[in-house]
């Protein structure tokens, strides 16, 4: 073989094994020869881009500016691309515009000028780098939010907790109808920041081993009534589906939540699909969507024939407050609440949207496979057991909050326990080792010092045994995630409670040692 003829083989095998785009033009910009990888990125069929200007090849206002690029690069010498490589965009035959890395190589050969460009699609790169942004802007708003919210529910405590001390020492009627109007809007005032905490990942969630089949069928009763009789719903449940381990009343709000999204979008009328099944997870996936972990999962999907959302929307929807409903009709905390129970679940939830064609939610819930630990799914009911408070009980109050440590000692002191009082955990922690006699510790979970409530519930458990400890939170039971194996469930009081809640708390809790 010739060796010119060998060169021209070597150099179509380089081509059509190189992955990435090549392709080879003149200084006039006209396609001389171009890969198979070239022919598949664009979109033309074998050989069809050969003659043709690599202006072809963008969108129009690079093509614009093409030639004054060469023209300059071939007059001054000066590199803009060449040599340098650079992220730009490129149009597909049918017109589709996509990112794209070109490095551009400049060579003679016999006298004339040959340009040879090497393209890498960015398009998944992209994707996953916008689905990491998303995610990390997310997080970053729910603690934020989290923060917000776990200072307004120690003001309520404070709030809600003098009021009701009021309301049981005043004997004026008239007082008494105005004591119990500024308790209901405390209480409205705690339900909001609650629905807060489900996005800032920081509520407390009851999770159990659950059928996501099984519980969607009974929740259709209400949707069915709630969206209307001009939508049709139609569901695709596996009989087989695997379990999942989420909190069966937080999962059927957000299917409310997404089927009332649905209804919106439709209007007057529409098809809703609701479908439950089996799904794995791989690499291929997490390419695409980097915040989730391979393995099998249950996906719930929810899918509607309305209107759709743009692109603008569907990066914002999962933004708390962010809608595009009028004031009176959306607050903008439906999809942020699904978004961050989602999460906190260990879940996924992905969006797919056409204006005009319809939207289709994901929620990707981890499976509980056979040869997971058995997890615990029904707590332990409180019986009434009768137990009266007495004074010869003692309650440790641990705070670092003045103003709530104060409200909690007059509260508990109006149970009829004795109190004693330590601004944090370390100080606690010294007064038993000190001598201090108590019945049961009542403590704030986020301290200041060394240990938080759950180091200071560990060191209870191990060294004072008989001592019952009763942790509270402005956040919740998830807030630390190092502090404290999880060996032993603790459960939450969560900030504001009512004096009965607290009541109940403590009469469960001694009643324990009653009985033991």
């Amino acid at each position: 073989m010739e060796p010119e003829v060998q060169n021209s083989a070597l150099l179509d095998a380089i081509l059509e094994a190189a992955v990435d785009a090549i392709v080879v033009a003149d200084k006039h910009g006209v396609i001389q020869r171009a890969n198979g990888a070239a022919f598949a990125l664009f979109g033309y069929p074998a050989g069809e881009m050969l003659g043709q200007n690599v202006k072809s090849l963008m969108p129009m206002y690079m093509a614009a500016q093409h030639d004054g690029f060469m023209q300059h690069y071939m007059e001054t010498g000066e590199k803009r691309i060449i040599g340098i490589g650079r992220d730009v965009e490129g149009q597909r035959r049918d017109g589709a515009v996509f990112p794209l890395h070109l490095s551009v190589g400049h060579s003679r050969i016999d006298g004339q000028d040959m340009f040879v460009g090497i393209l890498h699609d960015l398009t998944q790169r992209k994707a996953t780098e916008d689905a990491l942004a998303r995610s990390q802007r997310l997080e970053a708003i729910g603690q934020m939010t989290g923060g917000i919210a776990h200072d307004f529910n120690n003001l309520l405590t404070v709030v809600i907790g003098n009021l009701e001390l009021m309301e049981m020492r005043s004997t004026d009627s008239r007082q008494l109808g105005l004591l119990r109007d500024a308790l209901d809007a405390a209480e409205l005032g705690a339900e909001l920041t609650s629905r807060l905490l489900v996005f800032a990942r920081k509520s407390n969630l009851k999770p159990v081993r659950t059928n996501l089949g099984t519980l969607c069928e009974k929740t259709l009763a209400i949707i069915r009534r709630t969206v209307g009789p001009g939508i049709t719903i139609t569901t695709e449940c596996d009989p087989d589906v695997d379990l999942v381990l989420i909190d069966p009343s937080e999962l059927q709000s957000a299917l409310m939540n997404l089927a009332l999204n649905a209804r919106d979008a439709m209007g007057k009328g529409g098809d809703l699909l609701i479908s439950v099944s089996n799904v794995a997870i791989d690499d291929t996936y997490i390419a695409q969507e980097p915040d989730i972990t391979p393995g099998n999962y249950v996906r719930l999907s929810v899918s509607d024939d309305g209107a759709g959302m743009s692109e603008e929307a569907q990066k914002r929807a999962f933004e708390p407050f962010f809608t595009t409903k009028s004031e009176s009709s959306g607050t903008g905390l439906g999809l942020a609440m699904v978004y961050w129970f989602v999460k906190q679940s260990g879940g996924h939830i992905t969006l797919y949207s056409e204006p005009g064609l319809g939207t289709s939610f994901g929620l990707y819930f981890p499976a509980i496979t056979s040869n997971r630990s058995e997890e615990k799914t029904d707590e332990a009911s409180v019986t009434e057991s009768g137990y009266i408070p007495t004074q010869d009980k003692t309650i440790l109050v641990v705070e670092d909050n003045e103003k709530v440590r104060r409200l909690s000692l007059e509260r508990i002191r109006n149970l009829g326990f004795g109190v004693l009082e330590a601004e944090n955990g370390d100080a606690a922690y010294a007064m038993l080792k000190n001598g201090a006699e108590v019945d049961l510790v009542f403590s704030d979970l986020v301290m200041p010092g060394e240990l938080n409530g759950y180091d200071l519930a560990a060191k209870i458990n191990a060294e004072y045994p008989k001592v019952k400890v009763l942790l509270t939170s402005g956040y919740a039971s998830d807030v630390i995630t190092g502090g404290l194996a999880r060996s032993k469930p603790y459960d939450i009081l969560q900030k504001p409670y009512r004096q009965p809640e607290l009541a109940h708390r403590i009469q469960a809790l001694l009643a324990e040692v009653n009985d033991g």
